[in-house]
């Protein structure tokens, strides 16, 4: 089998979404479309087994489920969604607009951007955390000012992965640490990751748009758009209930931040880098809709069987979300099985210029990520192929590492496969396609930018 056909399920994946608008049927026949290179990889002179594509696409998802990690953010996913649905329909959200509103700290629409902005950014412990606590907060103060829940969406996902990447005291740190201590680098690689914080161009890049944007007030054209219409895929449509007490949203949300931190220290043995995400999310999130249960139990505004029925209604809001993120997992490691992410490294890694090196990783990670909807995957790709350049030529460590997070952090969230992508889209309330489509142009020129920044440092540098 060709190694260019390697790329043909992301392709697959790309064309059918902006033929059909539709992400589940594009994902099902790119994951299809995976599994049959691989039976052709494994026998390509056997046509028959063609048909066991079908039943291996089945068994790709169940294999999904079978890694824990996978299971508890399928399971993290439905339980925000019953949790969102106990701050609805308690009328704490609403209570919570009208008391943000009337202390003036958001009063209007440009003090509401900037407040779901500086939220996504000092929570950098976790991406999902920062994403849920940001969109949980704002998205009732958007409906108020007629923002689009798009928009909100770009804001809280645009501040989640790239502040994570610049703000190292969390599990991004740690696992990029643990990749660099396989290499003989010259420095300490607690230095060399220290100084990628001002190289880490896309980061930066795109946290300064978002903040033009919110300042200015401009947008792209299918923001523009977007907050034009407000339509009913923003959720703009969803009953209001009568204000009651903020509590009944803010000791949740409160409940889930602080839960969040002291599982990432209780996982990490007394070290919060060093905690399990997937494991602290899903506990604080459950802790969380606890909490709600009793605080709305104990008010009796509403009885048990009546708090049940919401949270599965909640539940059932999310289940188009939780099957996308079912289905881009399963197609992440059918790429990673196929070899797509290597291709696309040695396309990029052969006969370069050394000074061309950083922008053409920064692309080689940028393509990976976006196709694969994968930051910490297109780390352990590209890593090992940038370290030993940097130890066998000398190249600055520092730089080199900075452009491979960069288009990392690319495609994780902008990707439409990608998990923090789908979660922001679910905290915002937003149709994911729309966030992806009206995100993606602000994300480009961040990677533009950026790759000609990597461009004039390779220059400069090497």
């Amino acid at each position: 089998m060709a190694d260019w056909m390697t790329l043909i399920p992301a392709l697959v994946a790309i064309v059918v979404v902006l033929w059909r608008k539709e992400v589940i049927v594009a994902l099902l026949l790119s994951l299809f479309s995976a599994e049959c290179l691989l039976l052709f990889k494994a026998d390509s002179s056997s046509l028959s087994s063609i048909p066991l594509a079908g039943l291996n696409t089945l068994e790709a998802m169940v294999t999904v489920l079978s890694d824990p990690g996978n299971a508890r953010l399928m399971l993290f996913a439905l339980m925000v969604g019953a949790l969102m649905a106990y701050m609805r329909y308690s009328g704490g959200v609403a209570a919570m607009v009208n008391q943000l509103t009337a202390r003036g700290i958001a009063k209007n629409a440009r003090q509401t951007r900037l407040l779901a902005f500086f939220t996504g950014v000092g929570i950098f412990i976790e991406s999902n955390l920062s994403v849920l606590t940001a969109g949980i907060l704002s998205r009732g103060l958007f409906d108020k000012f007629k923002i689009s829940r798009a928009e909100l969406a770009f804001i809280i996902d645009s501040t989640s992965a790239p502040i994570c990447i610049l703000i190292l005291l969390n599990g991004w740190g740690a696992y990029v640490l643990g990749l660099l201590g396989a290499y003989d680098l010259k420095e300490n690689p607690v230095s060399v990751l220290m100084q990628t914080i001002p190289l880490n161009f896309y980061a930066i890049f795109i946290l300064l748009i978002v903040l033009f944007t919110i300042i200015t007030g401009k947008h792209l054209a299918p923001m523009r758009e977007a907050n034009r219409q407000l339509n009913h895929i923003d959720g703009h449509d969803e009953a209001q209930p009568t204000p009651t007490k903020s509590r009944y949203m803010l000791l949740p949300l409160l409940t889930m931040i602080v839960a969040m931190v002291g599982f990432m220290y209780w996982t990490g043995n007394g070290d919060l880098s060093a905690g399990s995400g997937s494991k602290s999310v899903l506990y604080a999130t459950t802790l969380a809709c606890v909490v709600a249960y009793g605080l709305l139990l104990s008010s009796r505004l509403f009885s048990h069987q009546q708090l049940v029925n919401i949270g599965f209604k909640g539940m059932s809001e999310l289940l188009t979300l939780v099957s996308i993120l079912l289905l881009a997992i399963a197609l992440g490691q059918s790429l990673k099985s196929l070899g797509t992410g290597i291709y696309i490294s040695g396309l990029v890694a052969q006969s370069l210029p050394l000074w061309l090196i950083p922008a053409m990783l920064f692309l080689a990670g940028a393509l990976i990520s976006f196709t694969t909807g994968t930051s910490w995957g297109t780390f352990a790709i590209l890593i090992p192929i940038g370290m030993p350049l940097v130890v066998n030529l000398d190249l600055p460590p520092a730089l080199v590492l900075a452009a491979i997070l960069g288009g990392g952090v690319f495609g994780d969230h902008c990707s439409p496969i990608s998990d923090t992508t789908a979660v922001s889209a679910v905290a915002a309330g937003c149709d994911l396609l729309e966030h992806t489509k009206t995100q993606l142009p602000y994300a480009l020129i961040a990677a533009g930018l950026a790759f000609i920044g990597y461009l004039v440092m390779g220059l400069a540098w090497i």
